[in-house]
């Protein structure tokens, strides 16, 4: 029990440091911090000379509400919870396959420091998409992480930082699940991760911005807000009871699994979910909500 005390509290001073010097430090290109803020000021900028919904605000219901979530859950979060949590299960879990003479390594299918950097990345990439587009799945079809994800779902108007309103639950069920493609392919450091993390959040943003692209033929690779608009719709097809447009990057899952449902344009649907009209409106009751939730 120590040693995973001692891992919690390293965690802890290891993120604060890390946390410090992506603020101060501007002269590295994968600083997250900044990273995210460029993101989200380019495809703000996208949505205000390019809107699809004319009649929506700049500042549209819930910009600021989901401007804090942007920042709490992209950074805060990670230094309250995240990383203790997932440098101690990665201890426990590499301790257990200890005890039967096996290691995370033995899952490990491809070593990309046998391979180019730029295959070893994009098989990552696919990999840990695939994982993530379950993991989404698994959100909506389980009544009680189904609870959680109504967070993300109380969206009533469709901006880039709509990306990053969900409950702290999200990301520890999701990081607990990440393992798979970690144990798949690994080898790579922070800096080459950090190529695939900064295109995931872009298209993220872009999936939920006030956008009416589609990207064209290229939808059927990568999921866009024509399509993702369609995920958040209150209203379901009566065949698909549990949601639509699962991809978080990449498109294809849904479309090889028949989960795509793209019907119309879908720039004037009504979004959210039946009985969101009793779902709290404020932060803290949000993140209390399933909690509370019997």
């Amino acid at each position: 029990m120590e040693k995973y005390i001692d891992i919690i509290k390293n965690a802890y001073s290891g993120y604060w440091n890390y946390l410090k010097h992506e603020l101060i430090s501007i002269n590295h290109w994968d600083n997250y911090f900044y990273g995210l803020i460029v993101i989200s000021l380019v495809v703000w900028l996208l949505e205000i000379f390019f809107p699809w919904r004319k009649d929506q605000a700049v500042f549209r219901k819930d910009f600021w509400l989901d401007t804090f979530y942007m920042f709490f859950n992209f950074f805060l979060l990670n230094l309250i919870v995240l990383i203790a949590l997932s440098n101690t299960a990665e201890a426990i879990f590499n301790d257990v396959l200890k005890t039967v003479g096996l290691s995370l390594s033995s899952f490990q299918l491809v070593d990309s420091n046998n391979l180019p950097t730029w295959l070893g990345l994009f098989i990552f990439f696919v990999v840990n998409d695939f994982v993530q587009w379950n993991t989404h799945r698994l959100l909506h079809r389980v009544p009680f992480l189904w609870n959680f994800h109504k967070v993300h779902h109380s969206v009533k108007e469709m901006g880039f930082a709509a990306h990053l309103r969900y409950h702290w639950m999200e990301p520890v069920v999701y990081n607990s699940l990440r393992y798979i493609p970690l144990a798949i392919i690994g080898g790579f450091n922070a800096q080459d991760v950090a190529i695939v993390h900064f295109f995931n959040i872009a298209i993220g943003h872009l999936n939920h911005a006030n956008l009416g692209w589609n990207y064209g033929i290229f939808k059927y690779i990568f999921n866009n807000p024509k399509m993702h608009i369609w995920h958040h719709a209150k209203e379901l097809p009566k065949h698909a009871k549990y949601g639509v447009n699962y991809g978080l990057t990449l498109s294809i899952w849904d479309y090889l699994f028949k989960t795509s449902h793209v019907p119309y344009d879908g720039r004037d649907i009504e979004l959210g979910f039946n009985g969101d009209e009793d779902f709290p409106k404020d932060f803290m009751n949000q993140e209390l909500y399933p909690l509370n939730k019997k």
